[in-house]
């Protein structure tokens, strides 16, 4: 194992921070588009928040609220300025979830969203995954050239 250098398995695992038994009191749920996020805005009656906490210029948009004693922030990346179609995709979640975590010191992230791509694995809106781990999967999905055009 040369990336943990001499270090055992068992010593890289107890090395690690042990994780905080403390309330979950704030939590930041982030989705990628606007569609995803507008029916839990309103169930929960989360607000947009005039004096986000993001950096000016960026188009990442936070709605907030309390519900049963919780602090909600939802947070989607806007629209892209030029093209104005939502701003998906790896990089963009990337950012706007660090940035969030950065700024509003979450106790629980939740990553929403109709996890459209896993359809042919069985999917469907409505289900829920529990993980455990993450993995950085980029994939590329081809545009059709109708969309290209279209641009």
């Amino acid at each position: 194992m040369a990336a943990l250098g001499d270090q055992s398995e068992e010593q890289a695992m107890a090395a690690q921070p042990k994780p905080q038994n403390r309330p979950i009191s704030n939590i930041v749920i982030v989705v990628a588009m606007q569609t995803e996020a507008l029916p839990i805005v309103n169930r929960f009656q989360l607000t947009e928040d005039p004096d986000t906490p993001f950096p000016q210029g960026v188009p990442w948009v936070r709605y907030q609220g309390t519900y049963k004693d919780l602090n909600i922030s939802l947070i989607w990346p806007g629209k892209d300025p030029t093209l104005g179609v939502d701003s998906v995709g790896t990089i963009s979640s990337a950012l706007v979830t660090y940035a969030a975590i950065q700024a509003l010191q979450p106790d629980l992230i939740i990553n929403a969203g109709t996890a459209g791509g896993f359809k042919a694995k069985g999917a469907s809106i409505g289900d829920v995954f529990i993980v455990s781990d993450c993995a950085f999967h980029d994939r590329r999905i081809p545009i059709p050239v109708s969309v290209v055009l279209f641009l």
